[in-house]
C-alpha cells in the first residue's frame, strides 16, 4: 500500500501520514509506503492518485487543499474533485484560533464585530497568503458576522505572526500550536476558537459560535482518500480500519503534539462533510473574489 502525501517531507501534511502509516502497517502486517508528490498547491500528488487503480493500493493523504483547490484553482486543477475521488476517512483536525494584539481595543467577539460595522474596512487582519486556511477563515467570519475586513497577505505564517505581536496588524486566524504560546504569555489575546467545540489548550475561550456568530466552524482537516471506484468493502474495511487505528492511545499523543485531534467519523458521514465543506468554501471564495495572483 502507497498513501501519496502531495507536500513535501517534513510538513504537518507529512508527519500525520507517516504516524498513520506506520499503524496500518501494524495492523495489516505488510508495508505502507509514504511517497511525498508535491507541487501545484497539492494537485500534482492527488492526481496522481486519481489516475491510479481502484483497487485501495493507491491513497492519499492531504490537507484542507483538497477542499479548498476545486474553487481556487478552477482553471489549472487537471481532475473533478468529486467526480475523481473516494473521500474514504478523516485522519485529523486542527481548530484556528482568532487571535488579536494585546494592545488592540476589542476583549471579545462582539466587540470586534462592532468596531468593524462602525467602521467598516479599517481593520485589517493578517494571514500568510492569499487562499489559505487562516485567510479564508477571516473571509468566512466576516461574511457571516455581516462586517468588512481588509485582508493583509504575507509570504508565509512567520512574518504575519511578527506583525501581529508587534502591533502592525490587529487581529488575525492561525493554528492554537501556533500562537498558543504567544497567548500563554500574554502577547496575544485569545477572541474565540473556530472549531464547535471548545480545545483543551484554550478552555476558558469560547468558541466563535458561542461568542456571537452562530454555526461559525472553520477548522484545518487532514483526510484520506482513494481513487472514486474502489469497491464498497474494500472502501469500509480501509475506513473502518483507519478510525480503529486512530483511537490508540500512542496515534492520540503523536498527534497531541502537533496540536491535531485524530478523526473519528463513519465513511459516509465524511464523505457528506467533504462535499459539503467545499461547497461552503466555493461560497466563501467567490463572495470575496479571491483570486490568486498571477
Amino acid at each position: 500500500v502507497t498513501i501519496v502525501v502531495p507536500f513535501p517531507a517534513g510538513g504537518t501534511t507529512d508527519v500525520l501520514a507517516r504516524h498513520l502509516g506506520k499503524a496500518l502497517s501494524e495492523k495489516w502486517s505488510q508495508p505502507v509506503v509514504i511517497e511525498n508528490k508535491s507541487g501545484a498547491s497539492g494537485t500534482i500528488g492527488s492526481a496522481d492518485v486519481a489516475r491510479s487503480a481502484p483497487n485501495g493500493y493507491k491513497l492519499l493523504v492531504t490537507a484542507t487543499h483538497h477542499i479548498i483547490n476545486p474553487t481556487l484553482l478552477k482553471d489549472t486543477i487537471p481532475y473533478d474533485t468529486k467526480a475523481v475521488f473516494s473521500n474514504i476517512a478523516l485522519v485529523a483536525s486542527v481548530p484556528n484560533v482568532l487571535v488579536v494584539n494585546k494592545n488592540f481595543e476589542a476583549k471579545t467577539v462582539r466587540d470586534l464585530i462592532k468596531m468593524a460595522k462602525e467602521k467598516p474596512g479599517t481593520i485589517n487582519f493578517g494571514s500568510a497568503g492569499i487562499g489559505g486556511a487562516n485567510h479564508l477563515s477571516g473571509e468566512l467570519f466576516a461574511h457571516m458576522a455581516g462586517i468588512k475586513l481588509t485582508h493583509i497577505p504575507y509570504r508565509g505564517a512567520a512574518p504575519s505572526l511578527n506583525d501581529l505581536l508587534a502591533g502592525q496588524i490587529p487581529v488575525m486566524f492561525d493554528s492554537v500550536p501556533g500562537v498558543l504560546a504567544h497567548i500563554q504569555s500574554g502577547s496575544l489575546r485569545a477572541l474565540g476558537v473556530t472549531s464547535k467545540q471548545r480545545v483543551p489548550q484554550l478552555e476558558d475561550t469560547p468558541t466563535i459560535a458561542e461568542a456571537g456568530v452562530k454555526d461559525f466552524e472553520a477548522i484545518s482537516i487532514f483526510g484520506l482518500y482513494g481513487q472514486k471506484n474502489i469497491p464498497v468493502g474494500v472502501l469500509e474495511q480501509i475506513s473502518n480500519d483507519v478510525r480503529n487505528v486512530l483511537q490508540s492511545a500512542d496515534i492520540k499523543e503523536k498527534f497531541a503534539a502537533l496540536g491535531a485531534t485524530p478523526g473519528n467519523l463513519p465513511q459516509p458521514q465524511f464523505d457528506a462533510y467533504v462535499n459539503n465543506e467545499i461547497d461552503k468554501w466555493a461560497e466563501v471564495i467567490q463572495q470575496a473574489n479571491i483570486t490568486l495572483p498571477k
